[in-house]
C-alpha cells in the first residue's frame, strides 16, 4: 500500500509498461510542465491536443522541450476537446487530461451519448486523493467536484468508485467513513440515515470489497483520540482510507480547507466511472498537484 504520491511516482518509473494520456486543449504552461514530468518520470507518454502555436509558446516558457510530447494540431478549443475523447475511443490513449479548457467544457465532450466516454447507464464522479501531513495515510475523497446532491443510488456508485481507486494503489480492503454531522441516526438529519443504510448495505454484501460504517462525524471518523473520548466502538473510525461526503457542500469545503489552510497537503483529482480515468484539476492547481493526479490516473488504468 502506497501512503505518499513520491511513493506511487516511483513505482510507475519502474512500471513495464508505460500508459499513454492524451492531453485536451493542452496548451498551457502548468499542463505542458506537468506532462514533461510525467514523461520524465516515465509515467506515461503525452499526446498535447491543441493550438501548436500555444503549444510551443507553452513549452518555451517553462524551458520544456517539445520533442518530448507527440502534439495534434487543432486551433479550435471545443473541436480539439472532442478529438481527444475521439482519440481515447479509438484506443490511441489509456486515460484523459483536462489542459486549459473548463471543466463544464470537459465534461461535455465525456457526458455526450454518442461520442463520449460515459458507459449506457453510467455515473460519472469525482475521486480527490489527499495526503495530509498529519494524516497517517492517504485519504480518498467524494464527491467535491461533479454530484451537487447525490441520491443514496448516486452515493453507492462514489461510494464504489473510492473503493475502486484506493485499490489501485494497493489498499486491499478499503476503510469507507460515510460522512455526517453525528454518529447518531436522526430522522431529522438525511444524511445520517443514508449513511446507517450505505454502512449496512456493505455490511450485507451488497456493496463488495470494503469495510464501512456510518454515519460519523468528521473529528471520529479521522481523529482516534475523539474516537476514544466518545467510547465509540467502529472498525472505521480514526483510520479510514475514504471519505464519503452527503453533498459537494461539504465534501468541496473540506478540499479546500485542507489546500488552503493545511501546509504541506499534496493533492489530486480525477473522474471516475467514464471508460478511462479522466485527469480533472482546477486550470490554477499547481504542477504538482496536476503530477500526482496523472500517476492516480496511471494507476488507475485497468
Amino acid at each position: 500500500m502506497y501512503t505518499k504520491f513520491s511513493e506511487i511516482i516511483a513505482a510507475l518509473h519502474g512500471s513495464a509498461y508505460r500508459k499513454r494520456m492524451v492531453a485536451a486543449w493542452g496548451v498551457d504552461g502548468h499542463t505542458v510542465a506537468a506532462a514533461a514530468e510525467a514523461v520524465k518520470e516515465g509515467i506515461a507518454d503525452v499526446t498535447l491536443v491543441g493550438d501548436r502555436d500555444m503549444i510551443s509558446k507553452a513549452c518555451c516558457e517553462e524551458g520544456v522541450s517539445e520533442s518530448l510530447f507527440t502534439v495534434v494540431h487543432n486551433p479550435d478549443e471545443m473541436k480539439s476537446i472532442a478529438q481527444a475523447v475521439q482519440m481515447i475511443r479509438e484506443g490511441q490513449g489509456d486515460f484523459l487530461m483536462k489542459g486549459l479548457c473548463s471543466t463544464d467544457k470537459f465534461l461535455r465532450a465525456i457526458l455526450n451519448k454518442e461520442t463520449g466516454l460515459l458507459p449506457p447507464k453510467g455515473t460519472l464522479t469525482h475521486c480527490t486523493t489527499l495526503e495530509i501531513p498529519s494524516y497517517h495515510k492517504l485519504l480518498f475523497v467524494g464527491d467535491v467536484a461533479v454530484i451537487p446532491a447525490p441520491d443514496i443510488k448516486q452515493k453507492q456508485v462514489i461510494m464504489e468508485c473510492l473503493v475502486k481507486t484506493a485499490k489501485a494503489v494497493g489498499v486491499a480492503r478499503p476503510k469507507v467513513a460515510i460522512i455526517a454531522a453525528t454518529e447518531q441516526v436522526l430522522p431529522s438529519q438525511p444524511a445520517s440515515i443514508d449513511a446507517a443504510l450505505l454502512a449496512k448495505m456493505v455490511d450485507r454484501g451488497q456493496i463488495k470489497g470494503c469495510i464501512a460504517d456510518g454515519p460519523l462525524a468528521l473529528d471520529v471518523a479521522i481523529d482516534m483520540e475523539s474516537v476514544k473520548i466518545k467510547g465509540l466502538v467502529s472498525e472505521v473510525a480514526g483510520d479510514p482510507d475514504c471519505l464519503l461526503f452527503p453533498n459537494i457542500e461539504s465534501g468541496n469545503v473540506f478540499y479546500k480547507a485542507n489546500s488552503k489552510l493545511v501546509p504541506g497537503v499534496k493533492q489530486a483529482g480525477m473522474l471516475v466511472g467514464a471508460k478511462v480515468p479522466c485527469v480533472l484539476s482546477s486550470r490554477a492547481d499547481s504542477i504538482e498537484t496536476k503530477l500526482n493526479s496523472i500517476a492516480m490516473a496511471a494507476m488507475s488504468v485497468q
